[in-house]
Order: C-alpha cells, then sequence, then structure tokens
C-alpha cells in the first residue's frame, strides 16, 4: 500500500550527504515519518532513525533513505541521506522506497528496502478478480524487498545482488531479517494486490543473505484476524485484508511474537501474533490489537537504559513517529506508557 515518503538519520562526518535541510534537535511531532525504524548503535550510543525519503525531497530523480539521529529519543538531528536508488537494478528509482530497516548481522549492517517498478506487470488470475484501489482495477506489478549493505549504519549501502529476497514473481513488500537457528530468514507480506487475502510469508537466506537458500512459505493470512475487516472502495467490491509490517520478537521466556498491522473499521491498527511452536514456520495464532487510533508498522527495540520500546507512526496520512515504553511480561508484550512530548 503506498507509503509517505520521508526521514532516516546517521552520524553527520560519515553521512553519504545531507540531501533535505537539516535541523537539529527536533522532536517527533516536527517531523513526517511513516514505517519508523530506529537502530539503537552501542559503540556510540546513538539512536539512528531510517525513514523513506522520495526523489523530491532528495532533489533529484531518485528516491531512497534518510536518517535522523539522537542521544536521548526525544531530540533528533537529520535527516542525513544515507541511500538512494542506482542505476542498473530492475526498480525504477523514480517511484521510491517503503519501509527501510537496518539490521547488524554479522558485523556488518543490512538495509532492507521495499523497491517498486509499476511498468513490469506481475501475473494475475484475471480481469474480474482484480482488486479496486483508488478507485480502480490495480494490476500486480514488481515490488519487493532487497537487501543492501555497509560497513557502518550510516551508510552508504550498496546492493548485495539484482532482485528482492522473495521470488520477483511475488508482489511484496516490508521485508524484515529474522534469526533462528543460525539461518537468517527474511518475513515480509505478500500484497493483499496481488492475493486479495494478504498473507504473512518467510523465506530462507544465504548466510551471507545475498540471495534466498530456499522456497517461501506461508505464516498466516490477513483473513485469520478475527478483528480484521475488508478494505473496499465502495460496497460489492472483491473481499481484500491488508497485511503490513512485520516484525518479529522473542520474549523473556522464550515466546514468539509478531507484530503487524492491517485495517479495523477503516483505520490502520498494530497487532499481535503468535507462534504456538515458538518457531518460524508456527502454527500463527491471532492475538489482540496493541494500538489502535490509526497506528501501525511498528518495531521493538531496547533503549541504552534497558527499556523496551515501541515505534511506530500515527496517523496512517502525514503520519508522525510515536514512542512507547513496553512491558515484556513474558506471554506477550504490552504498552506501559506513551513517551508524551
Amino acid at each position: 500500500m503506498p507509503r509517505l515518503w520521508l526521514l532516516v538519520f546517521v552520524v553527520a562526518p560519515l553521512f553519504a550527504q545531507q540531501g533535505p535541510s537539516v535541523k537539529n534537535g527536533a522532536e517527533f511531532s516536527e517531523f513526517y515519518v511513516h514505517d519508523p525504524f530506529i537502530l539503537a548503535y552501542k559503540e556510540t550510543k546513538t539512536y539512528y532513525l531510517y525513514n523513506s525519503a522520495g526523489a523530491r525531497q532528495l532533489g533529484g530523480q531518485r528516491g531512497g533513505v534518510v536518517a535522523y539521529r539522537s542521544k536521548d529519543l526525544l531530540h533528533w538531528d537529520g535527516p542525513y541521506t544515507v541511500f538512494q536508488i542506482p542505476d542498473g537494478l530492475w526498480a525504477d528509482p523514480r517511484e521510491g522506497v517503503w519501509a527501510p530497516e537496518v539490521h547488524l548481522y554479522r558485523g556488518r549492517y543490512y538495509l532492507l528496502a521495499t523497491l517498486h517498478n509499476s511498468n513490469r506487470p506481475l501475473p494475475y488470475a484475471d480481469e474480474e478478480k482484480l482488486p479496486i484501489y483508488n478507485g480502480r482495477k490495480a494490476k500486480p506489478h514488481m515490488r519487493g524487498t532487497q537487501i543492501f549493505v555497509a560497513d557502518t549504519p550510516e551508510g552508504p549501502f550498496k546492493p548485495l545482488g539484482n532482485s528482492p529476497a522473495p521470488p520477483a514473481d511475488l508482489m511484496t513488500l516490508d521485508g524484515t531479517l529474522y534469526v533462528e537457528d543460525g539461518t537468517p530468514y527474511m518475513v515480509y507480506a505478500h500484497e493483499w494486490l496481488q492475493t486479495l487475502d494478504g498473507t504473512m510469508e518467510a523465506v530462507p537466506l544465504k548466510v551471507d543473505l545475498s540471495t534466498a537458500a530456499g522456497e517461501p512459505f506461508l505464516l498466516f493470512r490477513a483473513s485469520e484476524a478475527p478483528w480484521v475487516k475488508k478494505r473496499e472502495s465502495k460496497p460489492g467490491d472483491l473481499a481484500t485484508y491488508v497485511t503490513d509490517g512485520p516484525f518479529l520478537y522473542r520474549t523473556k521466556t522464550g515466546k514468539l511474537l509478531m507484530l503487524w498491522s492491517s485495517y479495523r473499521d477503516g483505520l490502520y491498527v498494530e497487532t499481535l501474533a503468535y507462534s504456538a511452536s515458538g518457531t518460524l514456520r508456527g502454527p500463527w495464532k491471532q492475538g489482540d490489537v496493541l494500538v489502535g487510533n490509526d497506528s501501525g508498522h511498528g518495531m521493538l527495540f531496547e533503549s541504552f537504559e534497558g527499556k523496551l520500546m515501541l515505534v511506530l507512526h500515527q496517523p496512517f496520512r502525514q503520519a508522525h513517529g510515536k514512542l512507547f515504553e513496553m512491558e515484556d511480561t513474558g506471554d506477550t508484550v504490552r504498552v506501559k506508557r506513551q513517551i508524551v512530548y
């Protein structure tokens, strides 16, 4: 689903370039954030907030990723450009980036970024089974999460290959990295525009993350959540259900949870699913909504003070970042308090 452009941060002298106008000491309420992702960089005790930036924001014909940096999670310097879509990829650089994440893995930093090419159509069943999006039938096109690598959180990030990690004939988005028993996986949303009932899936990766190491497998369907609502432009449209923004977390007692987002009563929500086996292959059971009020696409991280934190965006359009202190109960996670600016 469409994302806004936006932000990202990094350490000043090493940033690839500044790009947009940099502001020091800004609060979340002062800039737009969509699909926020925070990396706590222990070496300098600096938080990096990564987010998307459109081609216009970056002053050219290429979308990319920007970053903000902070010492206290309250005041942020940036944005600084850490990645722009290079020539030679399958993606159209003008169509930008969605949902960037940066993970530390085996001593290097890996950017997972969803790219697009609306001029490269993907297969679908038939014209009668195309969903309605923004008032017209939406034909699936290339969309998928590709992996890039750098030696520092500031980038610049370089492509590992020239294809998304999930199969290129699947319309996918919002890939996140998860490692289980030494095997890295990309967990991603299979787009409702292609499947009608959006799914969460996973694909094993090679140890160096360069490409897939096996076939993808299904985790769950959006319609399995009892509270999820059909997405429709008008009554009578095909039933479509959205999966968005997966993030995996293991509790202090070893329970495996997934944060993900969809729609309830027309508004975006952040919710939880639980693996009954404690492994990625599940089976997965759906839990309750964690944060409502048109909020979603969240992730968890630990602060330098040892507190479990949730960051997400709210509302869906013209979104700002919201921070919550969380409690890990062992069986689940719950909101303790929202950090108010």
